[in-house]
């Protein structure tokens, strides 16, 4: 058997996600089916994490095991051939057979996109979650992000009804920006870049909303810090749409390096 590391990028307009679920199509079961017509036999794929419907990847990491013989190069050729457009491999490289894309994770990035303008682009209707005026104040938002950074409980932040052992992640780096002007000058994209051990099911998409709340000048930044130690989702903002959403990369550290 020959064990691969797989990085992904997908469009998840359309898709109900990464898992694999009984109706509609996911990008875990396009996989599969793509590795199994390669391989001759079911073929099972290991991601690094669920996208949930609508959700976009740069750099999802996934891995499965073949029989056949083949590198890393012909296999992402392959794939790619047998894939729709809108899932790529990017990348396949050889791992051991102990590589495990979700436990051997040492942190994610995932970025969120905010289209802040009285029109919505045709070209990012997709791809950002369209917030009309006023027009959001990035400082505030930048201010009230920092309040994430560490290692913090973030019940605040999970979809309610979900089941983890602990609510408790840490938060490595942060960061909310605006775009350069467009030529009206005017600064219609804001991003929400987020770094951090593992996160919570919706966490960063109820961050972001919360976020806007801030943008909106509803609330102050400190109520950022106030949210995240009620640990009462009920006292946040709401949840961001899932089309700004994109996860960007997942790190393993040295063990990620020496595994391709």
């Amino acid at each position: 058997m020959s064990n691969f590391k797989l990085i992904l990028a997908y469009d998840g307009t359309g898709l109900v996600g990464w898992q694999r679920q009984a109706s509609g199509i996911s990008v875990q079961g396009l996989l599969e089916e793509s590795l199994a017509e390669l391989d001759g036999r079911p073929v099972t794929v290991i991601g690094a994490g669920r996208t949930d419907a609508g959700v976009h990847a740069l750099g999802q990491v996934a891995s499965a095991s073949l029989e056949r013989a083949i590198d890393g190069r012909s296999l992402a050729r392959a794939l790619n051939g047998r894939l729709p457009p809108a899932v790529r491999v990017i990348g396949a490289s050889p791992v051991p057979a102990a590589f495990h894309p979700r436990f051997d994770a040492r942190a994610k990035t995932y970025r969120y996109r905010i289209w802040n303008a009285d029109v919505a682009s045709p070209f990012e209707r997709a791809y950002a979650w369209h917030v009309a005026s006023p027009v959001l104040d990035v400082d505030a938002m930048a201010a009230a992000a920092r309040a994430v950074l560490g290692r913090h409980d973030f019940a605040a932040f999970q979809s309610t009804g979900t089941d983890t052992a602990t609510t408790e992640r840490e938060i490595v780096s942060c960061r909310v920006a605006g775009s350069s002007k467009d030529e009206r000058g005017d600064r219609p994209l804001i991003t929400f870049e987020v770094t951090g051990d593992g996160f919570l099911r919706h966490m960063v998409r109820a961050l972001t909303g919360t976020l806007v709340e801030v943008g909106r000048g509803r609330r102050p930044p400190a109520w950022m810090g106030e949210v995240l130690a009620s640990r009462n989702r009920a006292g946040a903002g709401a949840t961001a749409p899932a089309e700004g959403l994109f996860l960007v990369s997942v790190d393993y550290g040295d063990y990620g390096e020496a595994c391709g």
